[in-house]
């Protein structure tokens, strides 16, 4: 193979087997249990990168049913988003991701820097309770229950939550295992349509484990439990910040925010 066949094919690894197809990234009937809790606020700030700022120690615990995702399939992710402000806007930082499938795995943490690691999370309606769990390996993590479609939400105001950006740590190691790569990554949902969202009461459990330490933000108080149901597609990311110049930096799509409707 030729240097410019190289060039040319090159967008993910393997070169000649990629474990994940080029976007765009679309999501039908993604639904979402969302818990809303308050933590300890040292425990934020001993987690949270500058220069995002965290106006309150709240974090949302997510799980996330994923049944038709384009190039990703079928699959199931948990994990922990702190709502933050950057250059004085709403946001949220995607802290933890835990998931049961290779390719986005592999697609999330190379394109934009998603935090994803291979676990074993659920998301089902037992009777009348919305049940979420997540195990790392033989062991318990976290557990999640609120209550199924008690009251109705305004879809507008949801529509509008999921349109705020995103905010990653892309880390990409050199081959002697310094960091190449480590940058501030902006990130929106696209093309968004609400089918549904509900709210109840809910609760949550955190497990300490080693190596999925959801609990180092620990549970202090309930806030709210969300269900939402949804189609969507994932935008390409844009480089906001680069701890390596600690200056920052312009977006490869020229700095300008993705297209949002």
């Amino acid at each position: 193979m030729k240097a410019a066949d190289v060039r040319k094919s090159a967008f993910a690894m393997p070169l000649t087997s990629p474990s994940y197809p080029p976007g765009p990234y679309r999501f039908v009937d993604r639904e979402y249990m969302i818990i809303t809790y308050r933590t300890d606020p040292d425990a934020i700030r001993a987690l949270l990168p500058e220069p995002l700022e965290a106006p309150e120690p709240i974090v949302k615990y997510e799980f996330i049913r994923m049944p038709d995702s384009t190039g990703f399939g079928n699959y199931t992710e948990s994990g922990q988003v702190i709502p933050v402000t950057h250059e004085g806007k709403s946001g949220g930082f995607v802290h933890s991701m835990y998931l049961d499938d290779d390719a986005p795995i592999a697609g999330g943490r190379e394109i934009w820097g998603f935090p994803k690691k291979l676990a074993q999370p659920s998301l089902t309606a037992a009777k009348d309770v919305l049940l979420g769990t997540l195990d790392y390996g033989a062991v318990r993590v976290a557990t999640g229950t609120m209550g199924f479609k008690h009251r109705a939400l305004d879809l507008a105001k949801v529509k509008a939550s999921m349109l705020q950006p995103n905010y990653l740590l892309k880390i990409i190691p050199h081959v002697d295992c310094s960091p190449r790569i480590c940058e501030l990554v902006r990130y929106y949902l696209e093309d968004v349509t609400v089918k549904g969202a509900w709210e109840a009461p809910a609760a949550l459990e955190l497990f300490e484990h080693a190596l999925a330490p959801v609990a180092r933000l620990p549970v202090r108080d309930v806030l709210s439990g969300v269900h939402i149901l949804a189609d969507l597609t994932l935008g390409l990311g844009e480089v906001v910040h680069d701890y390596l110049n600690e200056t920052p930096a312009k977006s490869a799509q020229g700095n300008k925010p993705a297209s949002r409707k």
